[in-house]
């Protein structure tokens, strides 16, 4: 628990950073919080982690990627033709396919790692990351919210 805290200490640490190298220290930082979130809650050993980390930071490399991809800047929806439109849905399909295949992989690869139940608990764990991620996201916007009023 006092662990925990140090880490949600370190998320608030976090958000009171400045500047245009923001965005890529936010990246960085969030990155560290989430090594060491994981590493925490999965107990892993040195050697563990050696094997762990390159897969997994190849798994999260490559869904950036295809996040990018389907998150680029959208047209004007109503200027679009029905054809533009049906590219861009076929192109999703395609980005979700590949997430699919993405996630298969990881599992496969993890498999060599860790066992069954520690693969399912970095599942759990990545959606507490999250949801931590954006509780301190919004936390932070109140907080400035409050402060300009």
């Amino acid at each position: 628990m006092k662990n925990l805290f140090i880490i949600l200490l370190m998320f608030s640490g976090l958000w009171q950073m400045q500047s245009q190298d923001r965005d890529h220290s936010h990246r960085e930082k969030i990155k560290e919080l989430k090594t060491a979130f994981f590493t925490q809650e999965l107990n892993l050993d040195k050697q563990k982690a050696q094997k762990f980390w390159p897969v997994y930071n190849e798994y999260e490399s490559n869904l950036h990627e295809l996040r990018k991809r389907e998150h680029r800047d959208l047209p004007n929806l109503e200027c679009i033709s029905e054809d533009d439109a049906e590219e861009m849905l076929e192109e999703y399909v395609t980005i979700e396919k590949q997430d699919y295949v993405l996630k298969q992989k990881l599992f496969k690869d993890l498999k060599e790692i860790m066992s069954a139940q520690e693969i399912i608990k970095l599942h759990k764990l990545e959606d507490e990351f999250h949801k931590k991620l954006i509780k301190e996201y919004r936390s932070r916007k109140d907080r400035e919210n409050q402060e300009e009023e």
